[in-house]
C-alpha cells in the first residue's frame, strides 16, 4: 500500500508548529493534542525539521527551564528525512527503522501533504498480516 492510500481516508489538518514558535507554545500543542511530534515550518512554510518529545527531553536536559523560553528552531530535529505520498508503507517503516525514528512528513513536490508515525505504519501492518491469515483460514476451511 502506498502512503497516498494511507493518507487519503483522513479529516482534518496536520498540527505543526513554526521554527520561531517558542518551545513552550509547541510543548503545550503536543499536550494537548496528545501527540508525540510536530513537523516544523520555517518562513517559506516548507518543512525545516520535527519537533518531538525527545527533541523537549534533550533541551530540558541540556538547558533547564530555560529551554521552554527558546526557539524550536534551536532545539527541533532537522535536516528533516520525508517519504512521497509514492512510497510504499513498507519503505516507509524500513526508513523509520534505519533511521530511529518515529515521525514521517509526507511531501509532495516539497509540499507537505500528510504526517505519519510508526503507530500507523506498524497498524496497517497488522491489519495485513491478520486479512492474510483470514484468507488461508478460508482457504482451509473450503478445501
Amino acid at each position: 500500500m502506498s502512503i497516498a492510500l494511507m493518507i487519503a481516508g483522513r479529516s482534518g489538518e496536520v498540527w505543526h508548529c513554526h521554527a520561531d514558535d517558542l518551545v513552550a507554545d509547541a510543548v503545550d500543542t503536543l499536550a494537548t493534542r496528545r501527540i508525540g511530534a510536530l513537523p516544523v515550518t520555517d518562513a517559506g512554510n516548507e518543512v525545516a525539521g520535527i519537533f518531538s518529545e525527545r527533541d523537549v527531553l534533550y533541551a530540558l536536559k541540556t538547558h533547564g527551564a530555560a529551554a521552554l523560553q527558546m526557539r524550536v528552531r534551536d532545539v527541533m530535529t532537522a535536516p528533516v528525512i520525508s517519504v512521497s505520498p509514492e512510497n510504499s508503507a513498507l519503505e516507509a517503516l524500513a526508513l523509520m527503522t534505519r533511521r530511529r525514528i518515529r515521525h514521517l512528513p509526507v511531501l509532495d513536490q516539497g509540499r507537505m501533504v500528510g504526517f505519519v508515525s510508526i503507530g500507523d505504519l506498524v497498524k496497517y501492518r497488522i491489519d495485513r498480516i491478520e486479512a492474510e491469515a483470514e484468507a488461508l483460514r478460508e482457504y482451509i476451511q473450503t478445501a
